[in-house]
């Protein structure tokens, strides 16, 4: 072997070898860090090594990591902090505000003359120690409780608030007093959030610069209690006739009550209403024992103080106020304008109210009414009140209204308040469902004006599985078989009520509902009674009711605003008066037909006096507490009733004996101012005829001659709505009985022949000789009661629910008939 070197074989050649790469430590074993079990390590020990980042996949990469979470948490904190600090630093506290020199609204008539100005302020400011500490617990116990404890503003009670309202629970301020008397004094009060967020920032400020003695002071100041009245002092002799000092505990509650919702919790003007009031009252006083301001011992000796009926506003005398109430009342339930933002003032208000008519209301119940009274010699009279309403039937638009006897003197308006029966005047709207339903009676017959019906006094009604009812006819009279035109004429109840059972309850309070009675009326029950009219819907919704058959069956809402401006320019946007076929004409124009009846020669024969073709109802609530007459011409339609209520309690009253008269009745003093205002409001316009499409076979039947030397229904000693020929009525004595007897022989006798011998040919042999007319029937059953007007009984609402009116006798039977009997005076 040489020793040279020999030749590297080419598959070796001379580049360097790489490393073989260094082992992975297992896990746990010693990492870059130096530390044991990091993974991804060498297996140097010591040596540093980097590692390498997970990616994130999936839904992971949605969710944000720890470091973003505590980012975004103090980027927003100190966005708040910023902000908070910018708004303290900005928003400064302004001087006060126009409610301090508050405008005033102004109401108009339909012709652009003044009807009111509410602008002048009734307000008087008086210190905290003015103001007793019962009342200043009671508005601490119903607003803000822990007022003296907590911040000036309470964010988890406003973020509570709005939940509340934006889920329907409904509305909240969610604001303490602190932020109230800002809004009442400093700002205003619209809804808006950049008013929100001034609210919130001065409030601090204030709280801040203001101890909270002088912020409550302030706020009592500052709040507005309805009546026309602003701050506490104000508010406690508006409702009560004391000074602040001495509201008593009761009082002090009710008056924070009212803070809540002024209007709506006025329990004089909406005694509808009473019973939300009463669970407010109830909720301020719980609050007061809860915080220790009142002992429930103390608590429980509190009775509800009631307000008082009169109200200080010289601006708002007589007629004025009532109808600025019912103009604003109408503004707020329609929400056209919000209650709060109608007292900040400078809204120019056009009604629909036409002056020369409204003055003719006022005369129409003075003449008939008011200057007759004799309140020193008959107390009775001191009860003696008049609501009224009237309806252009083509607009649904108010002409007039008649609230009472001052708005100073009496504060509820008796043309809104739903308090008193209607009485008989609702029977109507059972007939109009009838036609509408094209209902029969018991035994299959169409029920048409000349359908006859068992007008026996107390006859059970049949087709009925509620229970027996069987109403009293007005004075227990009997009629016997009595034609359903008759019946209305005579305002018989125990037709009626088998007629509500005929067209069935609730169909009945369906067509009432339509034509315009508020679903909401007290006591609209779907049961046989509803026909007599213990229901106590309004002279207002009444008129509007009574609107709609005047035309025809077309039904529009009533109003009483025109046009609405702010600040003398801006226009508020009104609601569109649509109407709507509420009932078929046909059904509308029968019954039109069948009232025509009842003024030409029934109960109403007063309003014939407005010399124009008329149709109209009287109707009597229970004990002669109200008396009605609802009537329409085909240009207008008018409710009036007369009422009787103590002026210093309020309560409801009797009108027995009241100017003079054994009773009031809807045929007497109701049906006369009708007639009086009817007239007059419709001077120098022509006279027109209903132009009515009637129910087949509703054909009007003849009408009874009358002697003429009879005397004219209404005319005779009671002047009661055409209950006389017999003198005295229910106060005749028994020999009045032999009279009547005789006369109710006499004439219905001959009534009955004359009638029978044209009417029950006729009628009397298809309806099996049981007809109003039907000779011997018609004569001895309800021959002279008609003729001579002697009964016009029915429309009393009865103790059972029923309702009778105005009729009665005159001393007479009802033809003293087999089927009558003798007359049942009232006693």
């Amino acid at each position: 072997m040489s020793d040279k070197p020999q030749p590297q074989q080419s598959s070796q050649a001379w580049a360097p070898k790489e490393p073989e790469p260094a082992p992975r430590a297992a896990p746990g074993g010693p990492g870059s860090d130096g530390t044991p079990g990091d993974p991804g390590g060498t297996d140097t020990p010591g040596r540093p090594g980097k590692k390498p980042r997970r990616k994130r996949t999936g839904w992971g990469r949605l969710i944000p990591t720890w470091r973003m979470v505590l980012g975004t948490f103090l980027g927003a904190t100190l966005l708040v902090i910023g902000l908070f600090a910018l708004g303290y630093y900005l928003v400064k506290i302004p001087p006060a505000n126009a409610a301090a020199t508050k405008q005033s609204n102004v109401y108009l008539y339909a012709d652009g003359s003044q009807l009111a100005r509410d602008g002048e302020v009734n307000r008087e400011n008086v210190t905290l120690a003015q103001i007793s500490k019962d009342a200043q617990h009671a508005a601490l116990a119903a607003e803000d409780r822990d007022f003296y404890t907590e911040s000036a503003v309470d964010p988890k009670a406003m973020i509570r608030a709005g939940w509340n309202t934006a889920t329907g629970k409904g509305r909240q301020s969610g604001s303490t007093i602190t932020q109230q008397y800002v809004k009442n004094y400093y700002l205003g009060q619209e809804q808006t959030a950049t008013r929100k967020v001034k609210e919130f920032f001065i409030s601090i400020k204030l709280d801040r610069q203001k101890s909270k003695d002088e912020i409550l002071e302030g706020y009592l100041n500052t709040s507005y209690y309805g009546r026309n009245a602003y701050g506490i002092q104000a508010a406690a002799q508006a409702y009560y006739g004391v000074d602040a000092k001495n509201l008593t505990i009761g009082q002090g509650a009710y008056l924070a009550a009212l803070l809540n919702a002024p209007s709506q919790y006025d329990v004089v003007a909406h005694p509808e209403n009473k019973s939300a009031a009463l669970a407010r009252w109830n909720y301020v006083l719980d609050g007061m024992v809860k915080k220790n301001w009142l002992t429930q011992a103390d608590r429980a000796k509190v009775t509800f103080p009631q307000p008082k009926q009169e109200v200080v506003a010289a601006a708002m005398s007589g007629q004025r106020g009532y109808l600025v109430q019912a103009v604003k009342d109408y503004l707020v339930s329609n929400k056209i304008i919000d209650e709060d933002t109608l007292t900040t003032g400078g809204y120019r208000i056009t009604t629909t109210i036409q002056k020369s008519r409204q003055n003719a209301f006022v005369k129409a119940v003075d003449d008939q009414v008011m200057s007759n009274l004799d309140k020193k010699n008959r107390k009775v009279d001191r009860y003696v009140r008049a609501g009224g309403v009237s309806i252009d039937p083509a607009t649904g638009k108010v002409v007039a209204m008649y609230g009472g006897i001052d708005y100073t003197k009496q504060y509820v308006n008796n043309a809104t308040r739903r308090d008193y029966q209607v009485g008989s005047t609702f029977k109507p709207f059972v007939f109009t469902s009838a036609v509408q339903n094209a209902s029969l009676t018991q035994d299959g017959r169409t029920i048409t004006p000349n359908t006859v019906y068992d007008g026996t006094n107390k006859r059970p009604v049949e087709g009925w599985n509620g229970g027996s009812y069987a109403p009293e006819n007005e004075d227990k009279l009997s009629y016997g078989p009595i034609t359903v035109r008759t019946a209305t004429d005579k305002s018989v109840n125990a037709v009626y009520a088998q007629m509500a059972v005929d067209v069935g309850p609730g169909r009945v309070k369906q067509t009432a509902e339509a034509l315009g009675v508020p679903s909401t009326t007290p006591d609209l029950t779907g049961t046989p009674s509803i026909a007599l009219g213990p229901s106590t819907a309004s002279v207002l919704d009444m008129a509007e009711a009574y609107a709609t058959l005047a035309n025809h069956g077309r039904h529009g809402t009533y109003t009483l605003v025109e046009k609405v401006t702010k600040d003398g320019t801006s226009a508020v946007s009104l609601p569109r008066q649509e109407t709507e076929q509420a009932v078929p004409r046909e059904a509308a124009d029968t019954t039109t037909s069948i009232l025509q009846s009842v003024v030409e020669g029934g109960t109403g024969t007063a309003a014939l006096a407005a010399g124009r073709p008329a149709a109209g109802k009287t109707g009597t609530a229970e004990e002669d507490q109200a008396a009605w007459f609802a009537g329409y011409t085909p240009d207008l339609a008018t409710v009036v009733s007369v009422m009787g209520q103590d002026p210093d309690t309020g309560t409801h009253e009797s009108l027995y004996g009241a100017l003079g008269k054994p009773r009031i009745n809807g045929g007497g003093y109701p049906a006369q101012i009708w007639a009086q205002y009817t007239k007059a409001a419709l001077k120098g316009s022509s006279a027109k005829d209903f132009d009515l499409q009637l129910q087949p076979g509703a054909e009007e039947q003849e009408l009874p001659s009358t002697d003429p030397t009879d005397e004219t229904p209404g005319t005779g000693d009671e002047d009661d709505g055409g209950r006389t020929t017999g003198g005295t009525a229910s106060q005749s004595p028994p020999s009045d009985q032999t009279q009547g007897q005789t006369q109710g022989q006499t004439d219905g006798q001959t009534q009955g022949q004359t009638e029978g011998e044209t009417q029950g040919q006729t009628q009397g042999q298809t309806d099996g000789g049981t007809t109003a007319g039907g000779g011997t029937t018609d004569g001895t059953t309800t021959g002279g009661t008609t003729d001579a007007g002697t009964t016009t009984g029915g429309d009393t609402a009865a103790p059972s629910g029923g309702s009778t009116d105005g009729g009665g006798t005159a001393g007479t039977t009802a033809g003293a008939g087999p089927l009558s009997g003798l007359t049942s005076r009232r006693q």
